[in-house]
Parts: structure tokens; C-alpha cells; sequence
């Protein structure tokens, strides 16, 4: 009997738009042999769910349930495509949980855990991961530029501490730079993450979980053309991704290593994409952050690994929500 599936995608942040793409591609690829498919759109508005013909309906908040065709719907499954609020935070994890209702994504710990950069790299440190020096800044308790300058050496990144796709960021090279860079990043967050430059190659790495064993899909590297991998070189065309990487065994082994670990260090479950950089003169990879709803769009990285693994992106998002139900 086939599964009653939401595909859940939206949200109430400037990554909506993403959410909306990766949906497409999401679903275009999930097998309607095992599927019935309900797409659920969840925006400022409200949570609407939006049936073949276009029209829409509300979704009843009170058990996650729709009315399709004079029939109500519970859903066996939910199968999470908002990138940012409140689908990668923990916000609608902690709603499904008290539902008893399965989900494809991090439980509702590690999705706020995770959301959140600079407690991620200090639970990763605690683990044995490799990440770089740090500070945490909140707007409601100021910072001088040149006490931050006390700490860290220049280069830093400047990044609002929640949210994603690069919105917000800033690389600074000269200590002018740095109050700006903040009054930038904290337009976006009430809370900013200023995290020394580490030299090296850039590789992202998506990692799920299947029949309960942990598999690392084929390593990608990032060439930006611009001076880091902000949102346009992410979602205009501004970098060079090559999948599988041309990277030796040795340096594969390790970066393979150390998303699997970051996986088990964080409790994570569902598809995940962990952002590392490689220093080449210590030879080790330093975690940057990990995205627990990672895109999924037709150009997004988790579609290019999937096929460069040999995989049909309809059998692996079965086994997305195959792990959910289990």
C-alpha cells in the first residue's frame, strides 16, 4: 500500500526561494509506485496545501492533516524541503515530533543545534573535529573591531550565526573593513560568527543514512570566482563544482573520515551536506558548517553526487524516506 507523503517546502526566510526549487526536483523524482504525494507549502501567509489543479487549501495545524477531493488526508510521512526557518531549525521537527509524525530530516535538537555555526564547530570540536578559531558576537552586547582583532588574525569571516546560503557574509582583509562586514551580518542575525581564514581547498560532502548505515556520497570541490563562496557564486554561476574531486586517496580517506564523524557527533539523520576546507600544509580538513536541509535543486551538489555515485535520484530519495519510517 503506498505511502501518504507531504513534501514540505517554503518557509519565512530569503531562502524560500531555494526551498521552492529544490521542491521541483524533489518531487519529479519520488516513485508514485510507493507515493501518493502532497505538496504542503508553508509561507507568511500561512500553511496551505496546494492540490494538481493549482487550488489551495489550509492545512489543519491541530494534526498536519489536508482535505483532498471531500477526503482528509494524515500523511504516513513527511519529506522536508525548507531551507532556513522554521524547517531547518528545529521549529517544525519539534511540531512533527510531538505529532509522532516521521520525518526526512535531524531531529529537533540537532537541527537547532546546527542552525545555530558557532555551537555546531564547538560540539564538532568537542568530537575531535578540526575547526577554526572562533568568536561569537550578540547584538545586544557590543564588540569593538579591534578587541575582535586581539583574538583573531586576519583574514575573518563575518557571518549572521543562524541562517544560510551565504547571505549576510563577508571575507575581511583589512581591519577598516571589519565594522561594516558586522553591521552587514547583523542586519541578517541578532547574532554573528567572525571565524579566522584558513587556506586551502574547498569540498562539501553530503551524507545520509541508509538501512541504518552511514554512507558518504562522492566528495565535491568548490573553485570560486569570486574571493569565497558567497550566494552568488552558490546560485548564480559564479564557481566551479567538480564531482567527483580530484583529490588522492589519501585526502579522500580523510575528508570521508571526517563527515562521518561530524554525522555521528551531531546525531545527525536524513541527507546532510558538511562544508570543509582542506589545509594543504597540515594536511587535515577543518569543518566549516553543516546543512541539515540541504538543496536540492537540479543544480544544487546532493543531485550531482547522487549521480555521480551510480544512483537514480528516485531510489535514493526512496531511501530518504524509507530511513524516516524506519
Amino acid at each position: 500500500m503506498k505511502k501518504k507523503l507531504a513534501l514540505v517546502t517554503g518557509g519565512l526566510s530569503g531562502e524560500a526561494q531555494i526551498s521552492y526549487k529544490s521542491a521541483i526536483t524533489v518531487g519529479n523524482n519520488l516513485d508514485r509506485d510507493l507515493f501518493d504525494v502532497y505538496k504542503i507549502d508553508i509561507n507568511p501567509e500561512g500553511w496551505w496545501y496546494e492540490n494538481g489543479k493549482g487550488e489551495k487549501s489550509k492545512v489543519n495545524r491541530d494534526d498536519f492533516s489536508i482535505t483532498d477531493e471531500g477526503q482528509t488526508i494524515h500523511f504516513d510521512v513527511v519529506l522536508l524541503c525548507i531551507h532556513g526557518t522554521p524547517g531547518e531549525d528545529g521549529k517544525l521537527q519539534g511540531y512533527f515530533d510531538m505529532l509522532k509524525l516521521p520525518y526526512t530530516s535531524c531531529d529537533a535538537a540537532t537541527s537547532a543545534l546546527t542552525f545555530n555555526k558557532r555551537y555546531t564547530v564547538a560540539v564538532a570540536a568537542f568530537g575531535g573535529v578540526h575547526v577554526a578559531k572562533s568568536m561569537h558576537l550578540f547584538k545586544h552586547t557590543p564588540v569593538a573591531a579591534s578587541q575582535i582583532l586581539t583574538e583573531l588574525k586576519l583574514p575573518v569571516f563575518v557571518k549572521p550565526n543562524n541562517g544560510g546560503s551565504s547571505i549576510g557574509m563577508s571575507k575581511v582583509n583589512k581591519q577598516d573593513e571589519l565594522a561594516e562586514a558586522l553591521e552587514k551580518a547583523f542586519k541578517e542575525d541578532d547574532q554573528v560568527l567572525v571565524e579566522e581564514f584558513i587556506s586551502g581547498r574547498e569540498f562539501t560532502i553530503g551524507v545520509f543514512k541508509s538501512n541504518g548505515h552511514i554512507q558518504v556520497l562522492p566528495i565535491t570541490e568548490i573553485e570560486t570566482k569570486n574571493e569565497f563562496f558567497d550566494f552568488e557564486a552558490k546560485y548564480q554561476g559564479k564557481s566551479v563544482e567538480t564531482t567527483p574531486a580530484a583529490i588522492d586517496e589519501e585526502m579522500k580517506t580523510q575528508l570521508e573520515v571526517a563527515a562521518k564523524r561530524v554525522y555521528e557527533v551531531l546525531n545527525c539523520r536524513g541527507v546532510v551536506r558538511i562544508d570543509f576546507i582542506y589545509n594543504t600544509s597540515t594536511r587535515q580538513p577543518y569543518m566549516l558548517e553543516v546543512n541539515t536541509v540541504p538543496g536540492q535543486s537540479e543544480a544544487s551538489v546532493i543531485p550531482q553526487q547522487v549521480r555521480a555515485m551510480g544512483m537514480s535520484l528516485k531510489d535514493f530519495y526512496s531511501a530518504v524516506v524509507a530511513e524516516a519510517l524506519r
